[in-house]
């Protein structure tokens, strides 16, 4: 008799969670075709209003194009001598971060003196410090 209720007891068990798994009808499943609710389609005035915002962009983007060129369109009357000088691009050195010493592949950051997890980068690499959030972007070179 117990070895009855022994085996009786995983097929009870068995047939309950089968009975609370939904079989999905063949229009709506999990991977099925969705229906479409009203904020979700698009419009046709929804396109206008949207090709008139790249239509006001394109044209701030010309007057922009146009106020730089009028700048630079001054009559100069020797071309040598008012051409602009070539300019170095101007870069930024940035702060070297101190080794751990007995850890290999470790820094401290300059910024803050926390410890920065470096290994497999390359010496001289500019990184970004992973204590401050992306936007203040502190970097500091590997040493």
């Amino acid at each position: 008799m117990r070895s009855n209720f022994l085996f009786a007891l995983p097929v009870i068990g068995c047939l309950a969670l089968a009975s609370c798994y939904q079989i999905p009808d063949g229009s709506r499943g999990p991977r099925g075709p969705r229906p479409a609710s009203e904020n979700q389609t698009i419009t046709s005035q929804d396109q206008q209003k949207i090709q008139g915002q790249r239509d006001r962009m394109k044209e701030r983007e010309e007057k922009k194009k146009e106020e730089i060129t009028q700048g630079n369109n001054n009559p100069a009357p020797d071309r040598e001598a008012t051409s602009p000088k070539p300019t170095e691009p101007k870069t930024r050195d940035y702060a070297f971060a101190n080794p751990v010493p007995g850890k290999e592949g470790f820094v401290f950051s300059p910024y803050n003196q926390k410890l920065v997890d470096v290994r497999d980068i390359p010496s001289g690499t500019l990184v970004q410090d992973p204590t401050y959030p992306a936007s203040e972007k502190k970097y500091f070179r590997v040493p």
